[in-house]
């Protein structure tokens, strides 16, 4: 009984975010994720003032939008984003999701923001995108690569993750699997 109820209640947290863009138009949700990107970018430049530097010198950037529940065994994660190519300024649209077991009780929404540091660590995150992680919340891991990258984690060599934390409280400790893929539907030439 006990089980159903979580399944249901993670069903409806899914579903509520999934129509919140589900009335706009494909130029509405790129318009919002743009908005989201440039937003959360200065945030970011606030919280670190080292990451613009690093994002200006990348070989590109991806910048997603984050709402992630853990409801004790069960952990997913649902998102959208852009990735953008630092030479051409070329927008890549993006969904991101996320699913995992571990104890734990909470929702988070939170941005993540990737820097690659190279065009190969960019084109690879394009196209297969996939990232599979053990993750604890409750502990802060950095990295530090010459002060550049201060506040970031390194997830694979050449990118670098930032995570900033919006609303919400989650005390977790999971294994997640994440899966960053292209959105077909807002990457069609209009």
């Amino acid at each position: 009984m006990k089980f159903r109820m979580i399944a249901s209640t993670l069903a409806f947290i899914l579903l509520a975010t999934g129509l919140a863009q589900a009335g706009d138009s494909p130029d509405e949700k790129r318009d919002k994720t743009r908005k989201m990107a440039t937003k959360t970018l200065q945030e970011l430049y606030k919280l670190k003032p080292e990451a613009q530097g690093a994002i200006q010198k990348s070989a590109g950037y991806a910048v997603f939008d984050n709402m992630g529940t853990n409801l004790l065994l069960l952990s997913t994660a649902r998102g959208a984003g852009m990735a953008v190519n630092s030479s051409n300024k070329q927008e890549t649209f993006m969904k991101m999701v996320s699913a995992g077991g571990g104890l734990g009780v909470g929702v988070k929404d939170y941005r993540v923001i990737f820097v690659f540091e190279n065009d190969k660590a960019l084109s690879q995150f394009l196209d297969s995108g996939w990232s599979a992680s053990a993750q604890t919340d409750v502990a802060a891991k950095a990295g530090d690569k010459g002060g550049a990258y201060s506040g970031a984690v390194e997830v694979a060599p050449g990118v670098w993750v930032y995570e900033i934390t919006k609303n919400g409280l989650a005390l977790q400790l999971t294994l997640q699997g994440t899966k960053y893929y292209k959105d077909d539907d807002l990457n069609k030439k209009s």
